[in-house]
């Protein structure tokens, strides 16, 4: 796990070398264990190292191939390597790191290597003989790699910071992307805040060569899930779902440092935790971080769990004001705007200072076992799609009348559905998670036209792919790859990695193997479908988890915003409001009416649609990016 950067195409060894050593120093924090960067004309590749695997200085990187012709740099992890590595028995190792591996790899199966790897990863190949530069990710998007293309330069880098480090990447607002993170507090890759600087999509790789760059695919949900469970028993299928899931928590406890587990006393978390214990040979580490006040605490559920595992139990009692003081240090560590990451923050803070630094996270449950709400509600209007056809002017009538009579977020989110023509998944889907309406968006923005919905682009893009190939998932299924390809990887892993790698500490996903996820994608609706919380993953393991965890109500990070904001953060956040108005980007007037509203109370302006705005001005201004 560590930090990669690099510039293609620079002649001058001197010249990439300064710009290298400037995007190598904004990522130290990724990786403070060792650095090391690579320079010949036209090819300069650095890395920031935190070592988990094989600690010596073996592990060094970049790392060249035994014959020299190969050089590699590689953030993440390649969980099956050491049974690759028997499959190489030709080659002439020189360390125990799954990066060698990748090299050994390469020079026996070439690019399609990466369909043998079990991990998460971003790594950049160079082939001196050849000249071709190849930019790979994994298949989920678990690590990041961003990069900037102009003319006959190509840089990339673990961060944005980093790119923009170099003094080689304007600092410019990309208005398209703003927004797309006005409506879902995110940007969709492959675009990004600014202007120019784009994100490698999972399961894609870039090949560059004599100057020419090209993109390709290698995976995908939609082309690779599995249809295994067609013809299974439900029987079956559970005992596959437990043993892909123990299989993908084994993998990730190969490490040469301590490691631990993050356990807030949920389903996900506690499977996690519950099979570590079942396949680990030492005691499991948990962490959890807890509360005095009861409206807030998860304690009692995580404190369960510990004991039903008798795991090495770690609480980390926080008050809300512990938190308070932490978010300073958290927006400035957040690399790319985020409407959410000062929790992920503070665990991982205090974890890394509790002497780990790896652990696993039951990241990755609700999107592959039908955890949301919008799971049932798909289901409920995929059967009733016929109530569509009910006139949509009487329709238009009803949401008006709702949300007259009953303001609320619920009101307003009823009222843009009954304005729907259908309630397929794309027309449906883009609302879930939608921050502010297009309505409001209109007003807001200072732009003629709002662009395209980006959310409803890339399950238009799945659909299509999916008939194409004549072979359309089951519909919670589809639900889930839209979760997969919008919330989950542009929201919770890239906060995940932000606000865990700002303190050198790896966080590792089993939910996300791609073997799992390629088996569950193919599950029927009828084994999946959520009549309890996440009925297939808790039949599968049975009884693993007690009752009183499956059915426990879910919460997640309670903190008092809405009063912060009115109160101890005020000053803050209304300085950052009144310079976001300052932009000319935005309608001052309608920003500060959404602000006042909300300090007025209004139930439809809730504490989460005012702070992404100054989280957004605050990146902004700690960036230098202009309009």
């Amino acid at each position: 796990m560590c930090g990669i950067s690099g510039i293609i195409g620079i002649t001058s060894p001197d010249e990439a070398a300064k710009f290298l050593d400037a995007m190598n120093e904004a990522i130290a924090h990724r990786g403070p264990d060792d650095c090391g960067s690579f320079v010949v004309p036209g090819v300069a590749l650095g890395q920031r190292r935190l070592s988990i695997i094989d600690l010596s200085c073996a592990g060094h990187q970049p790392m060249l191939s035994a014959d020299n012709n190969l050089v590699l740099v590689f953030n993440g992890e390649i969980y099956n390597y050491r049974e690759l590595k028997q499959e190489l028995l030709d080659y002439p190792f020189q360390t125990q790191t799954d990066t060698e591996v990748i090299l050994a790899s390469w020079e026996k199966w070439g690019r399609e290597c990466v369909h043998r790897f079990n991990g998460m990863f971003a790594f950049v190949i160079w082939d001196k003989a050849k000249n071709e530069v190849f930019l790979f990710r994994d298949r989920l998007g678990i690590k990041p790699l961003y990069y900037f293309q102009k003319e006959y330069r190509l840089l990339f880098c673990s961060e944005v910071r980093g790119l923009l480090s170099s003094g080689l990447v304007p600092r410019k607002l990309n208005k398209v992307a703003l927004t797309d993170y006005l409506r879902y507090q995110a940007v969709h890759a492959p675009d990004t805040m600014v202007q120019g600087v784009k994100m490698l999509m999972p399961g894609h790789y870039l090949h560059i060569q004599n100057g020419h760059v090209k993109m390709d695919k290698y995976w995908s949900p939609e082309q690779n899930y599995s249809k295994r469970a067609e013809t299974q028993s439900y029987e079956q299928v559970k005992q596959e779902v437990q043993d892909l899931l123990r299989n993908a928590v084994s993998r990730r406890l190969v490490s040469d440092v301590p490691f631990g587990a993050f356990l807030s006393g949920g389903i996900d978390s506690s499977a996690v935790v519950g099979l570590m214990s079942q396949v680990s040979s030492h005691q499991v580490k948990t962490f959890a971080v807890t509360f005095e006040e009861e409206a807030y605490s998860e304690a009692k559920y995580a404190a369960a769990i510990a004991k039903k595992f008798n795991t090495d139990h770690t609480e980390i009692k926080l008050s809300p004001d512990d938190f308070l003081h932490l978010i300073p240090a958290a927006l400035q560590a957040m690399d790319h705007p985020s409407g959410d990451g000062p929790n992920t923050y503070v665990v991982s803070k205090v974890t890394k200072e509790s002497g780990i630094t790896m652990a696993l996270s039951g990241l990755g449950g609700d999107e592959l076992f039908a955890g949301y709400d919008v799971f049932k509600r798909m289901k409920t209007l995929h059967q009733y799609q016929a109530l569509t056809k009910i006139p949509l002017a009487l329709r238009r009538l009803a949401g008006r009348s709702l949300k007259v009579l009953k303001p609320s977020i619920a009101s307003n989110k009823i009222n843009e559905l009954l304005n729907l023509p259908s309630w397929q998944l794309s027309d449906v889907f883009p609302i879930t998670r939608q921050v502010l309406s297009d309505e409001y968006l209109t007003q807001l923005s200072k732009r003629p036209a709002l662009e395209s919905n980006r959310v409803q682009h890339i399950i238009e893009s799945s659909q299509t792919m999916q008939v194409q190939n004549r072979d359309v998932l089951p519909v919670l299924s589809q639900v889930s790859v839209a979760e997969i390809g919008t919330y989950m990887q542009n929201t919770l892993l890239r906060d995940t990695d932000q606000m865990s790698m700002a303190h050198a500490l790896e966080v590792r996903v089993p939910f996300l193997d791609y073997e799992l996820v390629e088996y569950v994608l193919g599950v029927p609706d009828k084994f999946k479908y959520p009549t309890s919380p996440k009925k297939l993953l808790t039949d599968a393991l049975g009884e693993l988890l007690p009752m009183d965890i499956i059915n426990r109500p879910k919460m997640g990070f309670i903190l008092p915003y809405q009063d912060w904001l009115k109160n101890e953060l005020f000053d803050f956040a209304d300085e950052k409001i009144k310079n976001l108005g300052k932009r000319d980007v935005l309608n001052a007037a309608v920003l500060q009416s959404l602000w006042k509203r909300f300090l007025a109370g209004d139930p439809s302006v809730t504490w989460s649609r005012v702070w992404y705005l100054i989280v957004l001005e605050n990146w902004l201004e700690q960036h230098g990016i202009e309009a």
